[in-house]
């Protein structure tokens, strides 16, 4: 009867180790600055619920996922609306320490029927005339010439002159 009990001890605690615990996936609020962005806008979130420090939101709506810092329950981070999104709702969901929360962004339509533009690539920035013109010259050595070698030879006798008289000059106690 002990290895019954036992054994059903170990089996509901192995249970409840891999049960995931619930989560209250409407345990949190989510604000969007400003309320309806347009294509190309940058935004600001805020979250609250959260118990950690950091979290971050996703949407297909955003460039980039946006990284949610802060303290006490509530998290704050920027992110852009994409250039090239279509005006309506977009489902954004932030995963936070101890739960997830979804909210929802509205993109409005861009004044003047177009988006702004938004860059899709780094800007070509390669140095201007300096790298052209340093790129095109005859490679040259580097490194001390004939003349700074005949001047360090030049002080190093010099040094180890001056060392040999001090040491004779010791030996014969007149230094």
């Amino acid at each position: 009867m002990r290895s019954l009990r036992l054994t059903l001890c170990t089996a509901t605690l192995a249970l409840a180790a891999f049960v995931p615990p619930a989560q209250a996936a409407d345990g949190g609020s989510v604000s969007v600055t400003p309320s309806t962005p347009a294509a190309g806008a940058d935004l600001t979130l805020r979250v609250t619920g959260c118990a950690g420090r950091t979290a971050t939101a996703a949407s297909a709506a955003f460039v980039a996922d946006a990284r949610l810092t802060g303290a006490g329950g509530s998290l704050a981070g920027e992110t852009r609306v994409r250039s090239s999104a279509e005006p309506g709702p977009y489902d954004v969901r932030i995963t936070c320490a101890d739960l997830e929360v979804k909210g929802r962004i509205t993109v409005a339509a861009a004044k003047g029927g177009t988006a702004p533009a938004s860059p899709a690539a780094p800007v070509d920035a390669g140095g201007g005339w300096t790298a052209t013109h340093l790129s095109s010259m005859a490679p040259q050595a580097t490194g001390p010439g004939t003349g700074q070698a005949v001047t360090g030879l030049v002080l190093t006798g010099a040094a180890a002159l001056a060392v040999v008289l001090r040491r004779s000059r010791r030996s014969r106690g007149t230094g």
